[in-house]
């Protein structure tokens, strides 16, 4: 049995309780703005699309066992996408 998921549980425990203290608008504005930000800074933005994903796959990483198939592939789906928007940001064609 791995050891993985309650240690994260309980390292990510006050981050969430903090969060959870916030208004439920705060955190969604604040991932608005990285990822808009994260657009329309050239050469480093995508730094703050990094923080983003990461912040998103902690989320989904927390949330796994609570969510239904489709709220999984949502969500997965949303991963997937701001990944793709940072990669394109940091590897720009020209």
């Amino acid at each position: 049995m791995s050891t993985l998921r309650p240690r994260v549980e309980s390292a990510s425990l006050p981050v969430i309780s903090w969060l959870n203290g916030l208004p439920r608008a705060v955190p969604f504005l604040a991932i608005l703005a990285l990822m808009v930000a994260g657009i329309l800074v050239p050469g480093w933005g995508w730094l703050l699309l990094l923080v983003v994903v990461l912040f998103l796959v902690w989320t989904f990483y927390l949330s796994w066992p609570a969510l239904d198939a489709t709220n999984k592939l949502m969500r997965g789906t949303v991963i997937v996408l701001a990944l793709a928007i940072t990669v394109t940001q940091a590897m720009p064609r020209s």
